[in-house]
Formats: structure tokens, C-alpha cells, sequence
């Protein structure tokens, strides 16, 4: 699947957005994420710190929680933090390969660069549960 240009701007402009809402008072580093759907809605998360690190939630898996609690199913994700070209994590990566491995992933550079990659590039051989 590719990805319009306008919709790759619609993305970064909701992840930015989101990220604006994020909860980051130890890291400093807010992190927005904008997932769109099969049927074209678009959800977003942020990252909510806790003073216990382990509690704290990736932007990525809230906007995930988001899309499931919808009942949609994601297509692409677009993700930004402080200007940086901001990949999900590892935990981020699994999480959102449960839900579809060939998930596009969008990220923007401080000069405005922006990048589509296959979560499949970023995260080969992902754990699963089902037969494939």
C-alpha cells in the first residue's frame, strides 16, 4: 500500500498535535502518534510518563488501544518527538505488529524530511502466536 502525500501530511500534522497532550515531566521528550485506519479514520496517542518508568505508556500503544477500542484496524502509523526522525521501540514494534505486520511507518526529520518504512523492515521476524 502507498501512502498519499496528503495523507502522509495528515498524519505527522495529527501526531504533532497529540504530541502537544503528551505527559513527558522526567523525560522531557514528548512523543505523538497518529495511526490511520482501514477505513480511513485516524487515531492518536501520546506517551504518559509515570514516576514508577516501567508504567509508562509509548505514544504508539496508546494510539493502538485507541484503534482496537474503535474496533478499526491499522494501516500506517506516523510518529513524532522533538523534531527527531523518531522510530517506535522495540515493545512499540511487537505491539503493533500483532495488529498488522505490514503496518507503514511515518516519521519526519527536523527538516521536515519524511520517511515511510514497512514495520516489516523495522521489526523482521516478530513474535508470534499464529500460523502463518
Amino acid at each position: 500500500m502507498d501512502l498519499a502525500p496528503v495523507i502522509i501530511r495528515q498524519l505527522i500534522e495529527k501526531a504533532k498535535q497529540a504530541q502537544a497532550q503528551a505527559y513527558a515531566p522526567y523525560s522531557r521528550f514528548p512523543v505523538g502518534a497518529a495511526i490511520l485506519a482501514e477505513d480511513g479514520r485516524v487515531f492518536t496517542g501520546c506517551n504518559v510518563e509515570n514516576a514508577s518508568f516501567g508504567l509508562t505508556i509509548c505514544a504508539e500503544r496508546n494510539a493502538i488501544a485507541a484503534t482496537v477500542l474503535a474496533g478499526a484496524r491499522p494501516v500506517a502509523v506516523a510518529i513524532v518527538g522533538n523534531q527527531h526522525d523518531l522510530l517506535p521501540c522495540g515493545a512499540c514494534r511487537q505491539v503493533l505488529a500483532e495488529f498488522n505486520p505490514d503496518l507503514l511507518v511515518v516519521t519526519q526529520d527536523a527538516n521536515h524530511k519524511t520517511q515511510v518504512r514497512s514495520l516489516r523492515e523495522l521489526l523482521p521476524g516478530a513474535f508470534t502466536l499464529r500460523e502463518t
